[in-house]
């Protein structure tokens, strides 16, 4: 997500978002060297989050478990931190603990929300307002409906809450998949127009070695009250066109900056969402921030030697085999990279950043989850 701040669409604006940098086009392509080289200028700061004592033990802790957290964005104030946390696991299905949260600069948890609604959050977006809007991202399975049949009426959906939890708009059929108007299909990510309409990004599958035929890969636009408008892009590798729309941001002139995972590239569109240019220098792109000074902080956490589509399989001949996790942070007015959290301080889905320029990353995994002290939502300052 980004900071919020006025957008003003002119002519000539339109014009320039056209106008994509030669040294960018330059220095991109699908079959570049890695950018693993670029310096980094923060440092970790331990702990800064933490999670109180709470409802929920595991494994005989006393603490309550951190999940994963897939996304996170800003706080009208600039200095609060949204996430996404999939209840001490890495789904929600069978919890009632919330799934929504706050936390203030300190890295104290303020507000929460959400218990017993998501199946699989994922994305989140705080608009000019401080409402937050949060997707869920993926119905329950056949077996873990088996073990929580009440799992039938979660997932698929994208709710607008106000920012103390009260539920103010759904879009979707809980826990149907399919198309708009009325369904939704895998939401990954959620923005809001400067004019107000709702976009949501859909198709976490689109990224399969092998999609089916239910598999889609679009960004569906609403109006600010939930009538349906139409449809951006579809499944596929061409221009305007997407394999898993993991995140979506918009820039200081308007232009629609897409994570394109699947297609291990960053695509630029216009707001009528035509297409204008693509980057791979940012690596496998999972989560997106776009700060006040057009400056693009982009997550990876799952380029890697050895990662495993999802979680089963190694995937062969990728292009990212040989690119880094890690934060990748450069300019959006000349595409290029300059500097660069690596893995080992982070294996990042989601990623913010605060009005002081502090960076946030949130990791997604599989495995085990530890009570008390945070393991999954790292701050990072400059030295």
């Amino acid at each position: 997500m980004q900071q919020r701040r006025p957008i003003v669409l002119t002519l000539a604006l339109a014009i320039c978002a056209a106008a994509v940098p030669t040294d960018a086009r330059a220095q991109s392509s699908a079959d570049m060297e890695p950018v693993n080289d670029r310096p980094n200028p923060y440092r970790t700061v331990d702990d800064h989050f933490m999670m109180p004592i709470a409802e929920m033990p595991r494994a005989g802790e006393p603490g309550r478990t951190w999940g994963s957290m897939p996304a996170m964005d800003t706080g009208i104030d600039g200095t609060s931190i949204w996430v996404t946390e999939r209840c001490g696991a890495n789904s929600c299905i069978g919890s009632e603990v919330p799934a929504v949260h706050r936390f203030d600069a300190s890295g104290k948890l303020v507000t929460s929300f959400g218990a017993g609604m998501f199946a699989w959050p994922h994305g989140i977006h705080v608009d000019q307002k401080g409402n937050v809007w949060v997707t869920d991202g993926r119905s329950a399975t056949p077996e873990e409906l088996e073990q929580f049949p009440d799992a039938a009426d979660k997932g698929h959906t994208v709710f607008k809450f106000s920012p103390d939890g009260e539920l103010l708009m759904t879009l979707g059929t809980p826990g149907i998949a399919g198309d708009p108007p009325d369904r939704l299909n895998e939401p990954c990510d959620v923005l809001i127009a400067p004019n107000g309409d709702i976009l949501v990004a859909e198709g976490h599958s689109g990224q399969s070695q092998d999609p089916g035929p239910t598999v889609v890969s679009r960004i569906s636009r609403f109006t600010k009250d939930g009538a349906f408008i139409d449809v951006i892009g579809t499944l596929g590798s061409g221009p305007g066109e997407f394999k898993t729309p993991h995140a979506i941001a918009f820039d200081s002139s308007g232009r629609l900056i897409v994570a394109d995972r699947g297609n291990d590239r960053i695509q630029i569109l216009d707001q009528d969402g035509t297409y204008l240019d693509e980057w791979y220098q940012f690596s496998r792109p999972s989560g997106l921030f776009i700060d006040a000074n057009d400056m693009l902080y982009v997550a990876d956490g799952e380029s890697s030697p050895d990662f495993r589509d999802g979680g089963l399989r190694p995937v062969a001949g990728a292009r990212w085999r040989e690119w880094l996790r890690g934060i990748r942070i450069g300019s959006l007015r000349d595409g290029k990279v300059i500097y660069f959290i690596p893995e080992a301080e982070i294996a990042p889905e989601g990623v913010a950043v605060d009005a002081a320029g502090n960076v946030y990353g949130g990791e997604v995994l599989i495995g085990t989850y530890n009570s008390g002290k945070n393991q999954r939502l790292k701050k990072f300052v400059k030295r």
